[in-house]
């Protein structure tokens, strides 16, 4: 009966044998006269019946796996966007949702629009340097500056 398994522990695609009765979709409750159908959760359903609560996309689609809590079945992007959280940022210490990216210097995270020079603000670009001193982040002028501060005057070679 099956046709492909797409994963141990989600979604199954299987073929409809043309001389087994229909079985019964957990979606809409009509019978699937389709010649496939998906198996999830232990039930049956139509290709177009198993979607993500949130988006509506049809789960059978975007990958092998689906999420399920407070009685919503969902894709991967909306279960995190909606259950899961990575951390606080260390420059502004708001949450930053699991899906958002981020940029991180050793065991710091921060939101993208966060990761500029905690002195003047200047965001940094790639390839810019960025210094990490008792765990703020600094641009090269204000750390070269706070060394010269400290009595510490950087080796020009």
């Amino acid at each position: 009966d099956v046709f492909v398994d797409m994963s141990d522990n989600g979604i199954q695609m299987l073929s409809v044998q043309p001389d087994t009765k229909p079985k019964g979709c957990a979606g809409c409750n009509r019978k699937i006269k389709d010649r496939y159908l998906l198996k999830a959760l232990d039930k049956y359903w139509h290709e177009d019946c198993l979607k993500c609560a949130c988006c509506d996309c049809r789960l059978g689609e975007v990958g092998s796996t689906l999420y399920t809590k407070a009685n919503l079945i969902l894709c991967r992007r909306d279960y995190l966007r909606l259950f899961g959280v990575t951390g606080n940022c260390a420059a502004c210490s708001k949450l930053i949702p699991a899906f958002e990216m981020v940029m991180r210097a050793k065991e710091n995270v921060y939101h993208l629009d966060c990761f500029a020079c905690q002195l003047c603000n200047q965001r940094f670009c790639v390839g810019d340097k960025f210094f990490l001193k008792n765990n703020m982040i600094l641009c090269q002028t204000d750390y070269e500056e706070g060394l010269m501060k400290e009595g510490y005057a950087p080796q020009v070679r």
